[in-house]
């Protein structure tokens, strides 16, 4: 990101308020806002004037769209720069007049959930997700605790390189900061609400915390059940985050249910609002078999409008030809949950997700909640007599799937790989060689310089041919 070609702000057009320093910016010509927020290096995109300037101006569209009524919620996971980015939005945050009520770590759920429960015009969550310690991020919630519409974004953005100004009440009013950690009780509460009787005696099981915001707050949850409780990189610490654990690093999770025979194990991410499960056997439980399972038990309650269920490209084909065999019906958006949600919302569907583990269901909260969804399948597999293991016997067997990332540095050739001939023929000729038996999906990253390639087939050999021949197409005639 730091090689992207920048253009520094200049001073005109920008109404800052007396008081807040002014530091010239160079920003990246490619969009801010990503896939899910803002995200890169802490240090060298993500650094305090950027993080100030960034609370300043999306406290004044926050306002501009939400009113000046209530304050804006600020958590974070446990990654070392939280602190600096938190204090930095908290001052752009004040300066525009806004009151900050910090809730210091928590998952992003925790965020998303309290900010309409107290009123807030909004909520900042400080987290790269699953990326490595050295990232950050900043990600925005509107009044609903929903991500903030795509327009919204824009003209924050559009306001940090000076090309709008939102209309400023006063220069005057300060806002305050305030600790507010006994906050995050309420979201435990919030967890426990739906399921007010749920019982998990005699299952066991083992909570990977990958050293971030899950940490204290997932076993917290899980006492409270009866459960036997075996918790793994459990503590916050900003230099181990999701290094070699959590949800994108499920071996120290297989080992853990292994040595302890337990019933069951979670992976959670840095900010917890993923979750990857494994079984007994350590086989892995992802997120479409946990739409599969949660779809099921919702559609036989005759709780599942249409029998639909919102999912991603990505989703496996095993699980879609499984749910169809039902009488379901699978709807596939663009990577992101913020998609899957938009979709549901307006499909008036119940029920969403992504295979990474990100799980929307909207009877119960409008944003990825891991604990929660953790909490819904131990209940579901406590139901079936406690074997995860069985529920997966009964389910399907997902398509060979393989995805290899292509670093391609050059914008223009990343964001227009549908012109290259070599590339579209490569594609065909996977496509055609497959035919039903298997799919291609190639798309650039929304995060990070990288044009993605996935190929999915009955058989693995097949996979790994065309993988293999359309990664070497994009690498030939679009990297250097």
């Amino acid at each position: 990101m730091v090689s992207t070609p920048t253009r520094p702000l200049s001073r005109q057009n920008l109404s800052l308020p007396q008081g807040l320093g002014w530091h010239a910016l160079a920003l990246p010509e490619t969009k801010l806002f990503g896939t899910d927020g803002i995200r890169g290096p802490a240090g060298d995109l993500l650094n305090a004037p950027l993080a100030t300037q960034i609370g300043y101006w999306a406290g004044r569209v926050l306002q501009q769209h939400y009113g000046t009524q209530g304050p804006v919620l600020l958590g974070q996971d446990s990654r070392n720069s939280g602190h600096m980015l938190a204090s930095a939005l908290a001052a752009g945050l004040t300066s525009a007049g806004l009151e900050v009520w910090n809730l210091g770590l928590c998952p992003t759920a925790a965020v998303a959930n309290l900010t309409p429960t107290v009123g807030a015009i909004g909520g900042v969550m400080i987290s790269a997700s699953h990326n490595p310690p050295q990232d950050n991020g900043i990600k925005f919630f509107g009044p609903e605790g929903t991500k903030l519409p795509t327009e919204v974004q824009q003209q924050i953005e559009r306001s940090l390189r000076g090309l709008e100004a939102p209309a400023q009440t006063t220069n005057t009013v300060w806002g305050q900061w305030h600790h507010r950690p006994e906050l995050v009780g309420q979201y435990l509460n919030f967890l426990r609400e739906p399921l007010p009787s749920l019982n998990l005696s005699g299952l066991k099981i083992v909570l990977d915390m990958a050293w971030g915001a899950a940490a204290g707050i997932a076993t917290q949850a899980f006492d409270s059940t009866g459960a036997e409780v075996i918790g793994i990189h459990g503590l916050p610490d900003g230099d181990h985050i999701n290094v070699n654990c959590g949800s994108t690093h499920l071996e120290p999770l297989k080992a853990a249910v292994r040595e302890h025979q337990a019933h069951i194990g979670f992976a959670f991410d840095g900010d917890a609002d993923r979750v990857i499960a494994v079984d007994g056997q350590g086989r892995v439980v992802d997120g479409d078999y946990i739409l599969y399972f949660w779809g099921k038990t919702l559609k036989a309650a005759q709780r599942l409008p249409d029998n639909l269920i919102v999912s991603t490209v990505m989703a496996n084909l095993g699980f879609e030809r499984a749910w169809n065999a039902l009488g379901g019906s699978l709807l596939r958006t663009k990577v992101g949950d913020q998609h899957v949600h938009a979709e549901m919302v307006g499909r008036g569907a119940k029920l969403g997700g992504e295979q990474s583990g990100h799980i929307l269901c909207h009877h119960y909260s409008l944003t990825g909640d891991g604990i929660l969804t953790a909490l819904h399948l131990a209940d579901l597999v406590q139901q079936v007599g406690g074997s995860l293991a069985a529920l997966v016997d009964q389910s399907f067997t997902t398509y060979p799937q393989r995805l290899e990332n292509v670093r391609v540095d050059d914008r223009d050739r990343r964001k227009n790989w549908q012109t290259c001939d070599a590339v579209t023929r490569a594609i065909a000729q996977a496509e055609t060689d497959m035919g039903d038996l298997g799919r291609v999906l190639v798309r650039p990253s929304g995060t990070e310089p990288l044009i993605r390639v996935m190929v999915e087939a009955e058989q693995q050999p097949l996979v790994d041919h065309w993988t293999d021949h359309i990664a070497a197409a994009v690498r030939s005639h679009l990297v250097g």
